[in-house]
């Protein structure tokens, strides 16, 4: 039976604080830091994320932080946290192009980025076509990262990632900073269907774990580009 995904956005970060999209892999504001505690206090009363058996994270630094920060009594129990590229934001703006795995294992050196790709963290070279910003790659992407989590052997999965991503890629709902989702694998039709996520009635009519989310759904793939943007498109599926 496939796992239930507990997607959690992270907390605020200097690009979401500053509107400044130019700051390269930045850090948790003290602002996202109180975001954490709230977080935090949350999912420890979650009946579901008390079961986690397994934590992926997106290897840039404000999803790991975030990580860190409310699921820390997770790891206290021995809850694996695994880095995976697939679950990094859209676009290749800085804020959005993570950092050298080398320097990361230094800061984070008990996060597993052992099965992070080579190529990352390059995102716009003809190698990292997977990570290109256009809605081909990035719903593609979403369907590998879905595919991986379908056939672990866990029961619960908590994964920490990014609004965009996370709303026109993978489920098709708002993320605020530091709020977080519950979901189901939908049934497989066939052997060609794809990944579809059903969401848990407790965080999908309140807007969020923590209420702070729109209550709305979108269309998955919505203001994604369809070609490798310019200057102008570049600001579509930006990190709300």
């Amino acid at each position: 039976m496939p796992p239930t995904l507990i997607l959690i956005r992270h907390a605020q970060a200097g690009h979401n604080a500053l509107k400044d999209y130019t700051i390269p892999d930045p850090d948790l504001t003290v602002e996202g830091h109180g975001q954490c505690a709230d977080l935090r206090a949350s999912l420890i009363e979650n009946p579901i994320v008390q079961k986690a058996e397994l934590i992926v994270v997106s290897p840039l630094r404000r999803t790991i932080q975030t990580a860190f920060r409310s699921v820390d009594w997770l790891m206290d129990k021995g809850i694996k946290v695994e880095a995976d590229a697939d679950w990094q934001e859209n676009s290749a703006k800085p804020c959005d192009t993570g950092s050298p795995v080398d320097r990361l294992k230094e800061e984070f050196p008990t996060v597993d980025f052992s099965k992070v790709d080579p190529v990352f963290p390059d995102k716009t070279s003809p190698a990292a076509s997977q990570y290109h910003f256009t809605k081909e790659a990035i719903l593609a992407r979403a369907q590998i990262a879905l595919k991986k989590l379908y056939n672990r052997p866990e029961n619960v999965i908590v994964v920490v990632s990014h609004s965009a991503f996370l709303r026109l890629a993978v489920s098709g709902y708002w993320y605020f900073n530091a709020d977080y989702r519950i979901f189901d694998f939908a049934p497989m039709v066939g052997p060609d269907d794809r990944y579809h996520l059903q969401q848990h009635e407790s965080t999908r009519e309140k807007g969020g774990g923590l209420g702070r989310s729109w209550i709305d759904p979108i269309v998955l793939g919505s203001e994604l580009p369809v070609e490798d943007p310019d200057a102008e498109g570049n600001k579509l599926g930006r990190d709300y």
